[in-house]
């Protein structure tokens, strides 16, 4: 096998990864952000903890403790689900400060005008608070995928066949300085993957600010 083949054969899997984590983290970060904003104490503390205590650890440490910590009964994680949940709860606690940053840095004017146009607290953040908050964290959001992305190599350590691991496979099997060309090609490989994100990024962040002055 090449390296190019070697490394090819992981991208699958970083995308799934990447992708699963991601669609976890927006599920979860959004109503997470509610509880950091929440006016009960009680909530707002537990929500606090938990953004605190999953942000405190490396990511490392939550895989290898979902991978080979948790086991009830006949169930365990199996390496991929073990990375998609560790890199899932990540992503919930450090989205959910993004979206709580969005959410604060609406201008409180926008709340008073529809409190005195009568909005109830659903409407009031269906269709005044969430599509303002969410131009101002778009570049947020999408930098936090692109980081995501290369997160996501450290689901190597775990035994999941993403591009890294395959690059380390190869490597082992190719001790010399052809083992090195796995590693150039994955770092080419995140980069083409990250530059959309980037451009779709500024595109989006652009069309909402113009859309916001019209």
């Amino acid at each position: 096998m090449d390296p190019l083949t070697a490394v090819v054969s992981g991208l699958p899997m970083t995308v799934i990864l990447t992708l699963a984590a991601f669609i976890i983290g927006i599920a979860g970060g959004a109503p997470l952000a509610l509880g950091l904003s929440s006016r009960l104490m009680p909530v707002r503390l537990a929500s606090r903890l938990f953004v605190d205590l999953v942000r405190g650890v490396p990511i490392i440490v939550w895989l290898f403790l979902l991978k080979f910590g948790i086991q009830i009964g006949a169930f365990k994680f199996s390496p991929i689900s073990a990375a998609i949940v560790g890199l899932g709860v990540v992503s919930i606690a450090y989205l959910a400060e993004i979206f709580r940053g969005g959410l604060q840095a609406v201008p409180r004017g926008q709340l008073e005008a529809a409190h005195a146009l009568g909005l109830d607290g659903r409407t009031t953040f269906a269709r005044v608070l969430a599509p303002q908050a969410f131009r101002i964290v778009s570049p947020s959001v999408a930098t936090y995928f692109t980081g995501l992305l290369k997160d996501s190599s450290i689901a190597s350590t775990i035994i999941v066949a993403e591009m890294v691991f395959q690059s380390q496979a190869f490597a082992r099997q190719n001790p010399t300085l052809v083992g090195v060309l796995p590693y150039i090609i994955a770092g080419a490989l995140y980069i083409a993957l990250s530059l959309p994100v980037a451009y779709f990024s500024r595109r989006m962040d652009a069309r909402l600010r113009k859309d916001a002055y019209v």
